[in-house]
């Protein structure tokens, strides 16, 4: 066959393939773990759905909204209870497909806490013009605590601020639906892969705010580890800053 030939051939081939091709609504929701959705309030998660046969990405964005209800996602009870309402935040995408296709699902965030992001991966079948946007629509669960700090240091120690909320952005408060008497948030100073240091936050302000102290004696680089546990869910948040004392 002629090069000449060849080339119309495939072409008609994608066409054929383009015209076979299905919109696939999809409504993804990323919701912390033991909290709400995350949203605009935290910078959002970014979303990235993929053909898991080929890698090749078909959406991603990031999702945007609010929170949503509060009531309905934590009065919520049974096998599959909704919990999404219409503001809480999701990212929308419309996939075109041509065949039952196997697609992943990663999340990462939150954005704009970019010191404690987790990622998390999910994997569904779509069916070509199937939508995927009833109740929840496609929702994951993000673990962790997001870890804000503030360091500095003075006089031989290292003095530690840093606030501690959900991946939602919801607040640790004194007897609050996430109470701070669940929640204990530690300090350890590294040198390499030894621990040097460590010490408890003491909860000082509402929201999530927590402080404490350790001493260092010597000069040099130094890792210094800030890491958040809710003891009821086993749930954690880790994040690190550099020192250097002088």
């Amino acid at each position: 066959m002629r090069r000449s030939a060849i080339i119309p051939l495939v072409t008609l081939l994608a066409i054929s393939a383009a015209a076979y091709a299905e919109p696939t609504p999809v409504t993804v929701r990323v919701i912390s773990q033991d909290a709400k959705f995350v949203g605009d309030g935290m910078g959002g998660a970014r979303v990235t759905l993929r053909d898991a046969r080929t890698g090749r990405v078909m959406a991603n964005g990031v999702t945007k909204g609010g929170t949503g209800d509060t009531d309905q996602i934590i009065k919520s009870i049974g096998r599959s209870p909704l919990r999404a309402s219409a503001e809480a935040a999701a990212f929308f995408a419309t996939l075109d497909i041509e065949r039952p296709t196997l697609v992943n699902l990663e999340v990462e965030g939150p954005l704009s806490r970019p010191g404690s992001i987790i990622k998390v991966s999910s994997q569904r079948w779509l069916m070509p013009g199937e939508a995927v946007t009833s109740g929840n629509g496609w929702m994951v669960e993000l673990p962790g605590l997001a870890i804000t700090p503030d360091v500095s240091v003075s006089e031989g120690r290292i003095h530690i601020a840093a606030k501690v909320e959900l991946m939602c952005g919801c607040p640790i408060t004194p007897g609050g639906l996430w109470d701070a008497a669940d929640y204990e948030v530690t300090a350890s100073l590294w040198r390499g892969n030894r621990r040097v240091e460590k010490a408890d936050l003491a909860f000082v302000r509402a929201p999530g705010g927590y402080e404490g102290a350790l001493p260092v004696t010597r000069r040099g680089n130094y890792r210094l580890v800030l890491f958040a546990r809710n003891r009821m869910t086993g749930n954690t948040g880790m994040t690190q800053v550099q020192v250097r004392p002088r």
